[in-house]
């Protein structure tokens, strides 16, 4: 590990801390104009609140947790790091200083938290929300991100690769998404009403600022300004486009016409599937990735109209589905070339690598999805998750934060029948 500061790497994790920070506030946008008018500044403000719920914690625990040397067996870092304990601004980690690979991973915890928030959208109480984050990003985040990428985690050990977050970000989200889905129950409404995206200019911007932002998410992760970041800032941009083409591609065979909503979609859902797999698979590897994640993440979102639960923003769909798309790509695709050594069944390595993949990825979906399942049941017991009925009906923009994003108010859904509509087959996806 080198013991001196790269000045060029050092320069080039502080760009991409930025661009990872302004990750959250497109997710924001993003999930903002997914919601119906009287949710828009609750779901803003479920995503920014994250940001400092993220940082007390991660400072003060998180950080020690996860990448501190490990406590035993793989599992958790120890706390010599507690508070920033031992780092000052001449702590050097990876040939940068501590004090920024700490925020540069900082900024992945808070998204990640983020994330989990479009599963409940229009009906979770705010201070519950604001008391899950912290406790979320403590129990299931730092854990997860240890075990990948913390000094001798048990799921690295193991030769499972996960180059900048399919795991640890992705499949732990979207499994959580999915528990506290569970937790809260459907919104009212929920495969009766229209559920719209309100403001598609909105989705549109925030899947461009996510995109902007996922160059220093992934490119950053090399936490050098080298050749594997120039490769992964290409597999990045690539697995975004063919992401798009090959949502767009379904929607037109599927429904007769593609849709600016698709296309935003899409290109997150190969920005998703690339993300672990952006350091392990070449230009072609990205290609296949991606179109492999907007055709399946297409068809994904519908699956909660079958199996009942209401995922409101198609976290699920997307994220998690994405996530073990790309995280299981890896044992077919992955490249000596990147790697350095693992490589894919295609490449002449075999099954071993795949089953690395899967363990992974059944570990980190089964430790996420319990542990927040059992953490938003405690606080639906005590505090209460889920708003009145009253309240999510008029909308909880002003029930909960006394103010409306839009003078009209005007709701952004209609009941069955009301002024002749009928719910179409994209009412609900994300």
């Amino acid at each position: 590990m080198p013991s001196t500061i790269d000045p060029a790497a050092t320069a080039w994790l502080l760009a991409s801390t930025a661009l990872v920070l302004l990750m959250t506030p497109g997710l924001a946008i993003f999930y903002g104009g997914m919601v119906r008018t009287t949710g828009v500044l609750n779901m803003l403000m479920m995503s920014f609140i994250a940001i400092p719920l993220v940082t007390v914690v991660w400072l003060l625990l998180g950080y020690s947790m996860a990448f501190g040397e490990d406590a035993g067996g793989g599992v958790i870092g120890n706390l010599a790091h507690v508070a920033l304990t031992g780092i000052d601004p001449g702590t050097v980690r990876n040939g940068v200083p501590e004090l920024l690979f700490v925020t540069f991973q900082l900024t992945f915890a808070i998204l990640t938290a983020a994330l989990v928030s479009g599963a409940v959208a229009d009906r979770a109480k705010f201070s519950a929300w604001m008391l899950f984050v912290p406790l979320w990003a403590l129990l299931v985040y730092s854990p997860i991100a240890h075990w990948v990428w913390g000094p001798h985690g048990w799921l690295a050990s193991l030769g499972a690769l996960d180059f900048a977050g399919g795991l640890v970000v992705e499949i732990a989200s979207g499994a959580s998404a999915l528990a506290l889905a569970l937790v809260l129950g459907p919104r009212i409404g929920f495969r009766v009403d229209a559920m719209r995206p309100h403001n598609l200019p909105f989705v549109l911007l925030g899947a461009g600022l996510l995109w902007f932002g996922w160059f220093g998410f992934n490119a950053g992760s090399a936490l050098k300004a080298d050749g594997l970041a120039a490769a992964v800032f290409l597999n990045t941009l690539v697995a975004g486009c063919l992401g798009m083409l090959g949502w767009l591609v379904v929607e037109q065979l599927r429904d007769g016409r593609p849709t600016t909503f698709g296309a935003a979609s899409g290109a997150v859902a190969g920005l998703v599937a690339i993300t672990p797999s952006c350091g392990s698979v070449n230009t072609l590897g990205a290609l296949i990735v991606g179109l492999v994640a907007g055709v399946t993440c297409s068809f994904a979102v519908g699956w909660k109209f079958k199996a009942g639960y209401d995922d409101s923003l198609d976290v699920v769909g997307v994220h998690f589905v994405g996530g073990v798309v790309g995280t299981l790509l890896i044992g077919l695709l992955a490249n000596q070339v990147m790697t350095g050594g693992a490589r894919g069944l295609f490449y002449g390595g075999g099954l071993a690598q795949l089953g690395k993949q899967l363990v992974g990825v059944l570990v980190v979906a089964a430790y996420a999805f319990t542990v927040s399942f059992v953490l938003g049941k405690l606080i639906d017991r005590t505090l209460g998750f889920r708003v009145s009925k009253e309240d999510e009906v008029a909308g909880i923009d002003f029930a909960l934060h006394a103010e409306t994003a839009y003078v009209e108010g005007v709701h952004g859904h209609a009941p069955r029948g009301i002024f002749g509509h009928q719910p179409g087959p994209r009412d609900g996806d994300h």
